[in-house]
């Protein structure tokens, strides 16, 4: 087979095809809610995003590159294939948002496509003033033209070198198991992930359908590997199934849990989460695609925070959301209401809790970057 990379060099298009990456942008919407001192600010800060799934992330031009070499573009212009990757607004529920899935996973398939893509976004999120991000992929969906799992963690953690050497931002990655997958594949993602950990792959996560496979501890095996082996352990829950998802989660002993708001309707997990100190990874225009909340003015993250849950904010999906890290960080601003000394402290905390323990000395030098950056703020220190 062609590989994509020859295959857009040699496209007749293939200058207007061109990937630019998105700046980090307000839409008109959030700008309109927001003072042109706080929008300023919310662009300048110092970020760091914990939740962002590579696949749901690939820029629109350059899947019409990948989708061009292999005779899948269906005569798609730029705008088309932005259009066919981006989920609607509210969807039922997580099992048909997770359609929108289906089209990248596709065009992942070689190693080169996923390095590209890996430093593609890691140069998007620059234009965030992201300072430090955990990149998650799933392996098991990349080896179905029969790339090994090895080659395609090694493809992803090349790309994502190469991506922090170009833009200075400081990446971490997590492997990606998934519910639907069986359990000796999850094992297996775990195993080949542990190769990488002095390469930056840090973190061991489970993703997938909820509702059609509910049991996490079916893949114990899995995070027992990775938690022995050194990764730091995330799972996604509470897309289906309300708190009770997220208590079957806290089993298998996360330091974090992706997603989790339904947690705000019980007072008793919320204790529990403050207790074992697990933070959730929120990320409040997904959960208004998935069908968990109606819409992003209703998101829990208000009331998680003031209840003392630990928590920070991320785009989850940065294409098939159409959203930038500064437009949610707007957003939670102007629609959920909270202070900016709020928002601070959930970007600060992030750092805290960041897959970095496999480098303790660098993790203090960003917060300290931080906090240089907000002694200079007053309005991200400012008590309400």
């Amino acid at each position: 087979m062609t590989m994509p990379d020859d295959a857009a060099r040699r496209s007749p298009s293939g200058a207007q095809l061109a990937a630019t990456a998105p700046s980090g942008r307000l839409s008109p919407a959030a700008a309109a809610l927001l003072d042109p001192a706080t929008a300023g600010l919310l662009r300048r800060m110092p970020k760091a995003e914990l939740h962002l799934h590579l696949d749901g992330s690939l820029r629109p031009a350059t899947a019409l590159e990948l989708a061009h070499a292999r005779g899948i573009d269906e005569g798609m212009d730029v705008a088309a294939m932005r259009a066919r990757l981006t989920a609607p607004e509210s969807t039922a529920d997580q099992a048909e948002l997770l359609h929108a899935f289906d089209l990248p996973i596709r065009l992942l398939q070689d190693g080169p496509s996923l390095k590209r893509a890996t430093r593609e976004l890691v140069e998007d999120v620059a234009t965030d003033g992201t300072r430090y991000v955990e990149i998650r992929w799933a392996p098991g969906l990349h080896v179905a033209e029969g790339l090994a799992l090895s080659e395609g963690i090694e493809a992803v953690v090349a790309g994502a070198e190469s991506g922090a050497a170009a833009t200075g931002v400081t990446v971490r990655l997590i492997a990606v198991a998934l519910r639907s997958h069986p359990p000796q594949m999850s094992l297996a993602v775990a195993h080949a992930s542990t190769a990488y950990f002095d390469r930056g792959l840090t973190g061991f996560d489970l993703a997938g359908p909820e509702a059609a496979f509910p049991d996490p501890l079916l893949h114990g095996d899995a995070f027992d590997a990775a938690r022995r082996c050194g990764l730091g352990i995330t799972l996604h829950a509470g897309e289906w199934g309300g708190p009770a998802q997220i208590w079957r989660s806290l089993a298998l002993g996360p330091v974090r849990i992706a997603h989790g708001s339904p947690a705000a309707d019980d007072a008793q997990l919320q204790r529990e989460l403050i207790s074992r100190g697990v933070t959730l990874d929120l990320c409040p225009t997904s959960n208004v695609q998935a069908g968990i909340v109606p819409r992003v003015a209703a998101h829990p993250l208000p009331r998680l925070l003031r209840s003392g849950v630990p928590v920070t904010l991320s785009t989850d999906d940065r294409t098939v959301s159409d959203l930038t890290l500064v437009e949610e960080y707007g957003r939670a601003v102007a629609l959920l209401e909270l202070t900016l000394a709020e928002l601070w402290a959930m970007d600060r905390h992030a750092l805290e809790v960041a897959f970095l323990h496999d480098d303790e000395p660098l993790r203090a030098r960003l917060l300290a970057e931080f906090d240089a950056f907000a002694a200079g703020e007053p309005a991200l220190t400012r008590a309400p």
